[in-house]
């Protein structure tokens, strides 16, 4: 499976995604600079975590204009599996690939933590190496994780379960006291109508071997790939 793996000025987790998908997952992995117009030759694209352009004006406000983001945009449209992480959850949502925008953290602080999140699906291609309901432990690292959305799409991706990662206790409990920034209804993660495209503001790439602490991040890019391969028989 070829993955390709966005780099922004400014990207800092690029290289972090590069060694899980390549000496950890063993799959081929591709380094796609911001000013390529052609993603046809991957079978998943991966927009890191870091600080794109800096987070002038706005996390990801810059990164959406890169030349890169149309092929995105037109390798998702025809189904190619997206994950943005972190800044590049941002991005996503700035260029209109998710709903919803990110403000400050509620409390106007850099956040770098270790957090809960409840998988509330299991039939993406995501999350489908998950148990339904399964709580798992993920780093963040964030200042401008808070995500928001109005009443009308909030009600919209609770219908269409496009809510895949909540922050919770580490017994599942959906609180406001285990949420880390603020965001509404303890949103950690959604993903698009079509199933394909998902951000998530915590980082799985940090914690995919044991050695550093936690492999509950493995089974994201294990997903992506038993998924990719599965449907390709």
């Amino acid at each position: 499976m070829r993955f390709g793996i966005v780099v922004f000025p400014g990207s800092n987790c690029d290289a972090d995604c590069y060694y899980v998908i390549k000496d950890v997952m063993h799959e081929e992995a591709f380094y796609v600079w911001h000013k390529e117009r052609d993603l046809s030759s991957f079978d998943a694209v991966i927009l890191p975590g870091g600080f794109s352009y800096g987070d002038y004006l706005r996390a990801g406000a810059i990164a959406r204009f890169s030349p890169v983001m149309s092929a995105v945009k037109e390798f998702a449209d025809k189904g190619g599996l997206v994950i943005g992480i972190c800044n590049g959850f941002q991005i996503l949502l700035e260029a209109g690939l998710l709903p919803g925008a990110m403000l400050r953290n509620k409390s106007l602080k850099f956040i770098c933590d270790q957090v809960h999140l409840k998988v509330s699906r299991t039939d993406t291609p995501f999350t489908h190496l998950f148990s339904e309901g399964e709580v798992i432990k993920i780093p963040i690292a964030h200042g401008e994780g808070n995500y928001y959305c109005d009443p009308e799409t909030l009600e919209s991706l609770k219908s269409n379960r496009q809510i895949i990662f909540t922050y919770s206790s580490p017994e599942g409990l959906e609180d406001e006291e285990y949420n880390p920034n603020g965001s509404i209804a303890n949103i950690a993660g959604i993903i698009n109508k079509k199933g394909n495209v998902l951000g998530m503001m915590p980082h799985p790439e940090r914690c995919s071997e044991a050695v550093l602490g936690g492999t509950d991040g493995f089974k994201v890019f294990a997903s992506m790939i038993n998924w990719a391969k599965e449907a390709s028989r």
